[in-house]
């Protein structure tokens, strides 16, 4: 999917920063389409025939940040086996997109920068600097001026990642982008689905007008997608329903608290313990990796504080 719809600022911005190396920091609320913006940079780029590098930086396991991001040797750590190459060697020459930058800990952003600084990376357990050239594209839903006012982002990445900022208003505030985004993911889904094409009533605009879209264009998408699957006719049909259940912000808040409660009644049962028998993991059926992010993302530790 290409960027689209009435954010002419943005798409001129990306025309004029995607033909040279500069590091891109895009802001925005999460769904309002940072990937996508991240993806048009690579594309326009000199860089396109190369790799495009995703990876999210609140999805990483806190312990293996630095193992994904730079790449580990045999022996490194426990149960490093072999040796993984990591995002920066993947991205050689390319793009790498690192999502939700204002997650990652604080050695970990010491590392970044002396990385962006020098052009190389130095897998854990390995001692020789491997050169790497790749260009950078960062993003957050988060506010990182505030956090370095905070100290909880170091000043200098900051200045270092925000040379060229991209900031995308959410949907709310840009429902002229609408009608296009609609006939967009209406084309894209028909294909996909192998539904056949059909037209976009006044009617289904006043309605997808009259949202407030919590979840952004991510939201719209989906809404399209379903429209797209239960359409028989010649026309979008979309089910003003859809739209009035609970805001889906409020929605993943709500489940959101309940996933945190989980978890913290498993760690206190499990003492604390996320692997083996009784382990937290185990107790909640997932794996240890998959805890250990979770936990992250609530800010729990092992006591389930």
């Amino acid at each position: 999917m290409t960027l689209v719809g009435a954010l002419a600022h943005v798409r001129r911005a990306v025309e004029q920063v995607a033909p040279t190396d500069a590091t891109v920091l895009v802001l925005g609320e999460t769904g309002t389409g940072k990937e996508l913006v991240a993806r048009a940079l690579h594309e326009q780029s000199r860089r396109a025939r190369a790799a495009f590098v995703p990876v999210n930086g609140a999805a990483l396991v806190p312990a293996l940040v630095a193992s994904e991001l730079f790449g580990h040797e045999p022996g490194a750590f426990t149960g490093a086996v072999k040796r993984r190459v990591g995002r920066f060697e993947q991205a050689h020459n390319g793009t790498l997109f690192l999502d939700e930058v204002g997650d990652l800990a604080a050695d970990v952003q010491v590392t970044l920068l002396r990385v962006l600084q020098e052009g190389v990376v130095e897998r854990l357990g390995g001692g020789d600097p491997i050169a790497v050239n790749v260009r950078l594209v960062a993003a957050t839903n988060r506010d990182l001026a505030s956090e370095v006012r905070a100290g909880s982002f170091r000043a200098d990445l900051f200045y270092r990642l925000n040379v060229f900022p991209i900031t995308l208003p959410p949907l709310r505030e840009r429902k002229t982008d609408i009608p296009a985004l609609t006939a967009h993911f209406l084309a894209y889904f028909a294909q996909r689905h192998r539904r056949p094409a059909t037209i976009i009533p006044a009617r289904v605009l006043r309605t997808l007008d009259a949202h407030d879209w919590p979840g952004n264009v991510r939201e719209l998408q989906n809404v399209i997608e379903r429209a797209v699957i239960v359409s028989d006719g010649n026309e979008l049909v979309i089910d003003p329903a859809w739209l009035a259940v609970a805001s889906p912000i409020e929605t993943a808040r709500t489940w959101a608290e309940q996933e945190k409660t989980r978890i913290s009644v498993a760690l206190k049962a499990a003492d604390g313990r996320i692997y083996g028998p009784g382990g937290a993991a185990q107790r909640l059926g997932l794996k240890p990796t998959t805890l250990y992010g979770k936990m992250r993302k609530h800010g729990l530790t092992r006591d389930g504080e």
